[in-house]
């Protein structure tokens, strides 16, 4: 399904009443703030915390900052009308791997953060889901002409 337009060519997410729409805006916005600055931030500038756990990963400092630089990347696509329903399920994929590594690396001690955010980007990827169609249509070149 696909949203309604209004002029300015901006996707109304037809399900959502207006104060839903506000309170998943409100969500995405806090989701990307945790992923920029609590999950981002300490690995792009090799906090020793989080250079610890990559360690124990055994994948090295170039596999943080690559995680890093997704987790930053998709928490500004949240904050785009078109990307965020896309972001949330790249962020979908990136935590089943971190529940993974969290269970098989790390002994689970941590396993139910990713499970919690798994819950979050599941709820913003289904409301966003026209978002996510019409992404898909103009990447199809489908909807040409309404940029």
């Amino acid at each position: 399904m696909t949203g309604r337009y209004d002029g300015g060519g901006a996707v109304r997410t037809p399900l959502l009443g207006k104060r839903a729409n506000v309170a998943l805006w409100t969500l995405q916005v806090l989701a990307a703030a945790f992923f920029a600055l609590a999950s981002a931030l300490p690995k792009l500038i090799a906090h020793s915390s989080a250079v610890e756990i990559f360690d124990r990963i055994g994948h090295g400092t170039w596999f943080m900052y690559l995680v890093g630089a997704l987790e930053l990347a998709g928490a500004v696509a949240l904050l785009i009308p078109l990307l965020c329903g896309v972001a949330a399920l790249a962020f979908i994929g990136l935590m089943i791997g971190a529940f993974t590594y969290e269970l098989a690396v790390l002994g689970g001690e941590n396993a139910a953060t990713p499970l919690i955010v798994i819950v979050v980007m599941a709820v913003i990827a289904w409301w966003r889901r026209d978002r996510t169609a019409r992404l898909f249509g103009l990447l199809a070149g489908r909807e040409r002409g309404r940029a």
